[in-house]
């Protein structure tokens, strides 16, 4: 019986101690000076305009997106030169004659230097790894000007 009026005692005067040293800490804030007042460091606002609502951005669609990119002097119409130039180059590359006409055999050649350009054992097989190696390279995607 007596260990249970010690241990309530002591139980008394553990909260008693917490509870005058919130009070000592909470004392102690307050000798700090206040801040000045906001309001008086911040100028005020102007008012917005209510006859002027601010411009809505239209959201594009994928495919409007996708047009704008091939109109290339931005007219709102794609002709076939527009649409052709970004292949003119890949063309030019396999017409190795220059006559504006891509024949079998010019075809026929740089696919077989191709080839053997990536058969790297002379097998005349390309293994996985090999074929791997004839994908064309990944461009980097341009970064957002936003």
């Amino acid at each position: 019986m007596l260990r249970f009026f010690g241990g309530a005692l002591s139980a008394l005067l553990l909260v008693a101690a917490g509870f005058f040293f919130w009070k000592s800490r909470a004392e102690s804030e307050q000798l700090i000076p206040p801040a000045p007042k906001a309001a008086a460091l911040v100028t005020p606002l102007q008012p917005a305009r209510a006859s002027e609502p601010p411009p809505a951005a239209p959201a594009k669609s994928r495919e409007e997106k996708r047009f704008a990119r091939a109109d290339k002097d931005d007219d709102g119409k794609i002709t076939k030169a527009e649409l052709l130039e970004p292949r003119r180059k890949a063309f030019a590359k396999l017409d190795t004659n220059g006559n504006g006409v891509l024949s079998f055999e010019e075809w026929a050649v740089k696919t077989a230097e191709k080839f053997s350009g990536a058969d790297a054992n002379t097998d005349g097989a390309l293994t996985p790894a090999e074929y791997e190696a004839t994908k064309p390279k990944a461009r980097a995607k341009p970064r957002c000007s936003c």
